[in-house]
């Protein structure tokens, strides 16, 4: 295991004890490390007592399958660890739908809130019903901006753009390449994560003197429409990329299949995050230069020693966990968070996502062919 992801391991470890049972323009600044976040007592008769389930809206099933196949898991395993009640609904990236599983979630005797926003506009609506219910409100994994949450939970998301574009630079230079244009090929407008994401590989790959010759936004991280837009991308500059910096696996899935068309496929350098089975197979077969691995476990474990705090009326407890700050630009006030942190996965470090139990050789090495790269590479 990495020595980053043995710093995320133990940065959250006494949180991380809640899962024992189991194994995205705005600026965003960590005052201190998530490094020492203690966990929070909650036993069930505790959480009962203090009235209420953790409830948890999901965005979507499409843009990413980290939300139901990771971060519902782990929750859920979080929540029965520390014998909490709770209520986990995914809102399909229908933001009226998102609006009425937060009626019925508040309706229905919701103590704590954790939403993962489809946009601030719609997030912010949601975070005023549940303050003006006294429902306290954790923003996980994507800030909403001048939503007011009492908290957030996720990974420093400029660090994890930099590991996206210090990641290609690295590709790029093992290939001979030192300067050139890319493509970048961005996550969601309405998503402030996506924003701090192409933040820090827009800076990492210019730092390194390349520039940038394509640059364009997929709204609602849709993987189908990013292909119709790289492709556009690609045929606007006749191909002219080294580099494709997208800013998520099924972005980069996306833009490799138009490459693969034109028979350039492991040939340019393309990006991803997430660590999704996909991803890490194309990382492996070289068709992807890169993904970041979040170790959605941790983000889990703190997103419910959150709750458990909170549904107990545990400030200070709370308060403990969030260690760092992060800065909400558009309401001008600094929110209390937890922040891990991020790691690059190349072909070499595949066994380290599998080794942390995000995923498995079944689900990566799935043919012949993967089967004969894992075993290459260590993974099997």
């Amino acid at each position: 295991m990495s020595k980053k992801l043995i710093g995320a391991v133990a940065g959250l470890a006494a949180a991380s004890l809640l899962v024992a049972a189991c194994s995205s323009s705005s600026e965003e600044s960590t005052d201190t490390a998530a490094s020492e976040a203690p966990a929070a007592e909650a036993p069930a008769e505790e959480a009962a007592a203090a009235g209420g389930k953790a409830c948890v809206i999901l965005p979507d099933a499409a843009s990413s399958a980290r939300w139901e196949t990771a971060d519902r898991p782990f929750l859920e395993q979080a929540f029965t660890a520390a014998g909490v009640e709770y209520d986990i609904q995914n809102a399909n990236g229908d933001k009226a739908k998102f609006q009425t599983i937060a009626d019925g979630m508040l309706a229905g005797g919701c103590g704590v809130l954790a939403i993962v926003n489809l946009d601030s506009e719609t997030g912010s609506a949601v975070i005023a019903k549940a303050t003006a219910a006294g429902v306290p409100v954790i923003d996980y994994d994507r800030l909403t901006l001048g939503g007011g949450a009492q908290y957030y939970v996720s990974f420093d998301n400029v660090a994890v753009g930099t590991a996206i574009g210090e990641g290609l630079v690295k590709c790029l230079g093992d290939a001979g390449v030192t300067e050139g244009p890319v493509a970048l090929l961005n996550g969601s407008p309405t998503d402030n994560n996506a924003t701090l994401f192409k933040q820090g590989y827009q800076a990492a790959l210019e730092g390194a003197g390349f520039t940038v010759a394509a640059d364009q936004a997929v709204p609602d991280w849709d993987n189908t429409k990013a292909g119709t837009i790289f492709e556009q991308m690609y045929t606007d500059a006749n191909g002219d990329f080294v580099a494709v910096a997208a800013a998520n696996d099924g972005l980069g899935g996306a833009a490799i299949a138009v490459l693969d068309r034109n028979g350039q496929a492991g040939a340019i350098p393309v990006s991803g995050q997430d660590a999704t089975d996909e991803g890490l197979q194309r990382v492996l077969m070289g068709t992807q230069c890169v993904t970041v691995y979040k170790a959605v476990a941790k983000e889990a474990a703190a997103a419910a020693a959150l709750a458990v705090a909170l549904l107990n009326g545990d400030q200070a407890a709370a308060d403990a966990l969030a260690t760092g700050t992060t800065t909400d630009s558009e309401a001008g006030t600094e929110v209390p968070s937890v922040l891990l942190e991020p790691q690059p996965i190349y072909a070499d470090t595949v066994k380290d996502v599998i080794a942390d139990g995000f995923t498995t050789v079944e689900k990566v090495c799935a043919t012949d062919e993967l089967k004969a790269k894992c075993a290459e590479l260590g993974v099997m």
